[in-house]
C-alpha cells in the first residue's frame, strides 16, 4: 500500500501562482509514471500532466506555458508549479503514482483561484 500526501493548494487570486508537492510515503520507489489529474466543478475529474521517472513529460495543452510538472526520484516526489493562473483552474487536483501492478492516489488538494 502506498500512501501519497499532497500539499500546496489554497487560494490565490487570478495570476498568481502555486506549487502543488505530492510525496509518497513509506520506501516505495518503484514508480514509473506520476502524473497530476484534476476536477473542476461539475466536470469529471481530468488528467493535466504527467512525467516518467526518465523525464518524458506530457501536458494539457490548455495549462502548456503555466504549468510545469517536475519530479524528484530520490524524494519520491512530484511537484506541479502553476503560474497566471485563471478562474478555471480551480479544481481539486490529484497525484497520481503508478507501478508496474497499481496506481496509487493521493487525498486531493483544493487550488481556488478567485478575486
Amino acid at each position: 500500500q502506498v500512501q501519497l500526501v499532497e500539499s500546496g493548494g489554497g487560494l490565490v487570486q487570478p495570476g498568481g501562482s502555486l506549487r502543488l508537492s505530492c510525496a509518497a510515503s513509506g520506501s516505495a520507489n518503484n514508480f514509473y509514471l506520476m502524473a497530476w489529474y484534476r476536477q473542476r466543478p461539475g466536470k469529471q475529474r481530468e488528467f493535466v500532466a504527467s512525467v516518467t521517472k526518465s523525464g518524458i513529460t506530457n501536458i494539457l495543452d490548455s495549462v502548456k506555458g503555466r504549468f510545469t510538472i517536475s519530479r524528484d526520484n530520490a524524494k519520491n516526489s512530484v511537484y506541479l508549479q502553476m503560474n497566471n493562473l485563471r478562474p478555471e483552474d480551480t479544481a481539486v487536483y490529484y497525484c497520481q503514482f503508478l507501478q508496474s501492478d497499481r496506481a496509487s492516489w493521493g487525498q486531493g488538494t483544493q487550488v481556488t483561484v478567485s478575486s
